[in-house]
């Protein structure tokens, strides 16, 4: 669960340090105070998308930290996937920067906001005024039916099967071209091949004619350097004064004393050695000046060999290899245009087999859809009996569709608020109270899927109020029973139940705006609640009525 929020320089929060507590947390605040931003800043340190606009004016950064214990074993697992241990307690932070950087962490380990977004659909799953009107869009109204069903294997298994489906439709469609423009492509693909074949390449061979280039180019130079080498290592072999002969003499002298020391007898051996490998040197050199050619025109078929390899490379890749793998392409597209009908039927046949498997997975979701959402429609429709709509009954209207990303059906809500009226869409019909109603109906049976430790309802309530505003209240109560609760309200039905109640304010001070959150005492919860029940000013008949809440709904 979410124990503690540390909000710094976020909008009007300067400063504040909220704890949070297992059961119903309720926030509350004149309209204005930072009830949203008390809630957007818990959308930041989970990754959501946030902006510059979000750090208090005057500030070069803000920053939010979030404490959660008792850390379930999905999180855990999810974890140390990502490499980061954690012992029951996780520490997220995330610093938002004027210059647009976000310096994200996961118990000290700086991770990227991606991670925390997939992190956060684990911890806290937060419903706000907005997702009540996503139930005006049937698109998405299946995913509720597939969390409650469990699906994601199953998805996961078509998804896999319809892309290779797609994958191979695509392909015949490229295969199904006119026969004209199968003709202009065979010509294409025999000239490249026929051009590359011809030029015969060889793996390695321009670097090796780049050398050559370069030894023909200077053949004089290295005529010279090795002439004048093998001259000072051997003369012309009677001089006193040469290289071999002064070695020689060296190791004469060093041998007639080696039997005197273990040192001297070391550099003799050394010298000795060095003498072998310097007539090594001097062997080779002599081969590589009797191998010298000069001959011009071998440069010039150099030089044209490594104009033709620039002119391919051009064309078809700037390596040899590059070069190749474009041929053997080539090759092979152009055995199966030659060879077109064969392919043909065979690709033919592998869309039919993909489209097959894809339809199967398909229908067999559809049936765990249509089973699912009998059941999703009786256990909302008795969640909205509860919630003061006596007489809605939900349905679900699936549809046969071709297949697409989700399967082959589509899932829409009906509804029915009023006896004797037909279910119709719920974009049609349901007004603002109902769909909070309704979401919060579904939430409660989706809760019973989610394994997330923390739901958060910003204002729920919206379009309500008396007994119906009571029963969400004592809703909200039945869900944090299995998971932590914080809700935002403005109603005093719903905020008298809490187990705790934090107010949220404002001040101004020297031209600038203050936001702070307080945990109320009781006599604090009394005055929040006579305030939220008598405006401007506050009765003793308010407060009254305001203990009566309190104390009703004391377990």
């Amino acid at each position: 669960m979410l124990s503690e929020l540390y909000i710094e320089n976020i909008a009007v929060i300067e400063k504040s340090n909220i704890n949070f507590s297992q059961g119903l947390n309720v926030l509350t605040g004149e309209t204005g105070a930072g009830k949203s931003i008390v809630i957007d800043s818990i959308g930041a340190v989970l990754g959501f998308r946030t902006s510059r606009e979000l750090i208090r004016t005057g500030a070069d950064k803000a920053v939010v930290t979030a404490l959660f214990t008792d850390v379930s074993t999905r999180v855990q697992e999810s974890l140390s996937e990502l490499g980061i241990e954690c012992e029951g307690e996780l520490l997220i932070s995330r610093e938002l920067t004027q210059a647009g950087k976000n310096n994200c962490r996961i118990n000290g380990k700086v991770c990227t906001v991606s991670m925390l977004k997939d992190l956060g659909k684990l911890l806290i799953n937060i419903h706000g005024q907005h997702e009540s009107y996503e139930l005006m869009s049937p698109d998405l109204h299946i995913r509720y039916i597939d969390t409650l069903g469990s699906h994601d294997e199953l998805l996961n298994q078509y998804r896999e099967a319809f892309d290779e489906y797609k994958k191979l439709e695509v392909s015949l469609k490229k295969r199904k071209t006119d026969e004209q423009e199968r003709s202009r492509r065979i010509d294409i693909l025999r000239f490249q091949i026929d051009e590359l074949s011809s030029a015969d390449i060889t793996v390695g061979e321009k670097d090796e004619l780049v050398s050559k280039r370069i030894a023909l180019s200077n053949v004089e130079r290295i005529r010279e350097g090795l002439s004048g080498a093998l001259y000072k290592l051997g003369g012309d072999m009677t001089e006193g004064f040469c290289a071999f002969n002064l070695l020689d003499d060296a190791g004469s002298d060093l041998s007639s004393i080696s039997r005197y020391s273990e040192n001297i007898e070391s550099l003799s051996e050394r010298l000795s050695n060095l003498t072998y490998e310097l007539r090594d040197i001097y062997a080779e050199c002599e081969d590589m000046l009797s191998d010298l050619d000069s001959d011009p025109q071998l440069l010039d078929s150099i030089e044209e060999r490594l104009e033709l390899l620039s002119n391919l490379s051009k064309k078809y890749g700037s390596t040899e290899e590059e070069m190749l793998s474009f041929l053997a392409e080539a090759e092979a597209e152009l055995e199966a245009l030659l060879n077109f009908e064969e392919h043909y039927e065979k690709l033919q046949q592998n869309v039919e087999i993909a489209f097959k498997k894809a339809t199967e997975i398909a229908n067999e979701l559809s049936e765990k859809r249509r089973a699912v959402s009998k059941d999703f429609c009786e256990k909302v429709s008795e969640q909205m009996h509860f919630l003061d709509m006596p007489n809605a009954v939900l349905q679900v209207q699936q549809t046969d569709c071709e297949l697409y990303e989700l399967g082959a059906d589509t899932l829409e809500f009906l509804i029915s608020a009023n006896v004797g009226e037909p279910p119709k869409p719920v974009a049609k019909i349901a007004s603002g109270g109902e769909l909070s109603r309704m979401m919060l109906a579904i939430k409660t049976v989706l809760s019973q899927a989610d394994p997330t430790d923390t739901l958060i309802f910003d204002e729920v309530d919206t379009g309500v109020s008396g007994s119906a505003a009571e029963r969400i209240g004592m809703k909200l109560k039945e869900v944090s029973r299995s998971s932590q609760v914080l809700c935002v309200t403005h109603l005093p039905q719903i905020a008298a139940q809490g187990e705790n109640h934090y107010k949220i304010s404002k001040r101004i001070d020297q031209g600038r705006t203050f936001t702070s959150v307080d945990l109320l005492s009781n006599d604090g919860r009394v005055e929040e609640l006579a305030r939220i029940m008598g405006g401007v000013t506050v009765t003793d008949s308010a407060r009254d009525y305001a203990r009566d809440l309190i104390n009703k709904f004391k377990d």
